[in-house]
């Protein structure tokens, strides 16, 4: 499993163990359900927390401890997510974002990054030089989400937005490193950090952290024509159900569009009734 999946289950073992003051091998099954109950009504957590607590026992049950017989834990049920859609930036929210929001061509780079290739944060952090294939106007993204590789899309403008940076910077490991520490990559909380400082002061309205770009960039595909199942692989979706969450419509598109209602010609129906 990825380390961040391993260190999520860990630390929610602990938080179960804290609570109690006692391992987990020695907790009753109503202790677990009195837990679950606990972080539902008093912390009041939310389904994905709460889906990481249940995944966190059933592997210790199940793994650690080799219980294959063990009786909770093996029926605790997963908590069933609200349907949010993603909320997106349109066209010339994105360009204002990227010109009047951005004052340092770093941060420029980066966000353009993001939204041009339609990376998760951390994998625009942890982008290294290399990893930008000018010959095939690829991006190659190394053990992203589900430690799989890809490739993604490198446009003419984000090449040459990134040459330009390139030049400036002079970048080696990663290619934006952090701040303080050239042989470290940009934390992910500094590149949350450049976002929300570029729609403010793009006066842009708060659409969520710096995915709403991914969130863009997709939409902004599919608006174009841009074939689903294309999409789906430069997102890096297992699903093709995950990628269609971004089939939005325009209001504009909309606004274009009939209700079959319109379609009925009842007066020729009331007509025809009446003779």
């Amino acid at each position: 499993m990825s380390p961040r999946t391993v260190d999520a289950y860990v630390k929610a073992m602990a938080g179960l163990a804290k609570h109690y003051h006692q391992s987990p091998e020695q907790l009753s099954d109503e202790q677990l359900k009195d837990y679950l109950l606990y972080l539902t009504q008093e912390r009041k957590l939310a389904a994905s927390s709460l889906n990481v607590a249940v995944s966190g026992m059933r592997a210790f049950y199940d793994w650690v401890l080799q219980r294959p017989n063990c009786g909770l834990w093996r029926a605790l049920p997963r908590v069933r997510k609200a349907v949010r859609r993603p909320q997106v930036f349109d066209v010339s929210e994105v360009e204002r974002l990227l010109t009047v929001g951005c004052v340092h061509p770093k941060h420029r780079a980066f966000l353009m990054t993001v939204y041009g290739a339609g990376l998760r944060l951390g994998e625009a952090c942890r982008l290294e030089p290399r990893h930008i294939d000018s010959a095939r106007m690829q991006i190659r993204v190394e053990q992203g989400k589900g430690r799989k590789d890809r490739y993604t899309l490198l446009s003419p403008r984000l090449l040459q937005e990134l040459r330009a940076y390139w030049r400036m910077f002079r970048p080696e490991r990663w290619l934006f490193p952090a701040s303080r520490d050239a042989s470290q990559p940009m934390d992910e909380s500094m590149g949350q950090k450049i976002y929300y400082g570029a729609v403010a002061r793009a006066g842009l309205p708060n659409k969520g952290g710096i995915h709403c770009l991914r969130h863009s960039f997709a939409t902004h595909l599919l608006e174009s024509g841009v074939e689903i199942t294309i999409v789906q692989r430069l997102l890096g979706h297992n699903s093709l159900s995950v990628t269609a969450n971004y089939l939005h419509v325009r209001r504009e598109r909309l606004a274009q569009v009939q209700s079959p209602l319109q379609l009925l010609d009842l007066d020729r129906a009331k007509q025809a009734a009446q003779s």
